[in-house]
């Protein structure tokens, strides 16, 4: 037998070196897979981005309702100046009650601590004083522009043993969805 040429055709199966043979299929060998394709990252990408988005209009949104709120009363505030002055005076030295006086304060001057120390002093005098009583005259508006008044009056405190003590009380009230005590000197 005669041995083929170096670098020659061997026989049926060799193949000129420019072509490549066929993937070899058959029992115990492994049918031709291509590589994975790299995994698509713009559905993540996408996700992200629709997230921040929303988050973004989220916090703009709460934030301009914060602007747009916080000047508001809630509530319907008195008809009238004078009104909200008695409502006031009433919540405080009548009723002794601070979270009524509070809603009638408005946003800008309402400080619970500050209204429920005058609620415990009116509490504090009523208990060490024989049987106080307090009473004022008809609040009276002083000056009134616009959506500010002032209004005074003096609060009168009888005692059973007939002592008598006086303050005179002036009020800045506001007017936004009714009137509101702002300032009390």
């Amino acid at each position: 037998m005669t041995q083929p040429p170096a670098g020659g055709p061997t026989g049926p199966t060799d193949l000129p070196p420019t072509q490549s043979a066929p993937p070899a299929t058959g029992p115990g060998v492994p049918p031709y897979q291509a590589p994975a394709a790299p995994p698509r990252k713009r559905g993540a990408l996408l996700a992200t981005l629709a997230l921040v988005v929303v988050l973004l209009l989220c916090a703009g949104g709460g934030v301009a309702a914060f602007f747009t709120l916080r000047d508001t009363e809630a509530g319907e505030g008195a008809a009238d100046p004078s009104v909200a002055v008695d409502e006031f005076l009433t919540a405080v030295y009548q009723d002794r009650d601070a979270a009524k006086a509070a809603s009638l304060v408005c946003t800008a001057a309402r400080d619970q601590g500050k209204i429920r120390a005058k609620v415990a002093e009116v509490e504090k005098y009523v208990s060490t004083h024989q049987s106080p009583r307090f009473r004022w005259d008809t609040p009276k508006v002083d000056n009134e522009t616009g959506d500010r008044a002032t209004v005074t009056t003096t609060v009168t405190v009888t005692t059973a043993d007939e002592k008598i003590a006086d303050q005179n009380l002036r009020f800045t009230v506001v007017r936004k969805t009714g009137w509101w005590v702002c300032e009390v000197a």
